[in-house]
C-alpha cells in the first residue's frame, strides 16, 4: 500500500494543520506526528499525533484520496 507522502510531510512539519482541519483551536501542548505500523496482520496507520502532555488526546489519522466504497463499512 502506498502512503500519502504529501500529507505525511505537511503533518510532520506543521502538526497544527490537523486542528485547523478539525476546526478546533490549536492546543497549547506540542504534538509530535509520526506514522505507525501495527505488527499483528501488518496494519499501517497513516499517522498519529502524540501530545507531550499525556492529559491531552492522541489523534489517529487516515488520509483517503481514492474512492473506496468499503472504507466506512
Amino acid at each position: 500500500m502506498r502512503t500519502d507522502n504529501i500529507f505525511y510531510q505537511i503533518f510532520k512539519t506543521l502538526p497544527e494543520v490537523l486542528f485547523e482541519l478539525l476546526e478546533q483551536e490549536v492546543p497549547l501542548v506540542k504534538y509530535t506526528f509520526s506514522s505507525l505500523q501495527l505488527k499483528e496482520l501488518s496494519r499501517t496507520i497513516d499517522g498519529v499525533f502524540i501530545p507531550e502532555d499525556k492529559n491531552y488526546l492522541i489523534y489517529f489519522i487516515e488520509v483517503q484520496f481514492q474512492k473506496d466504497d468499503r472504507l466506512f463499512v
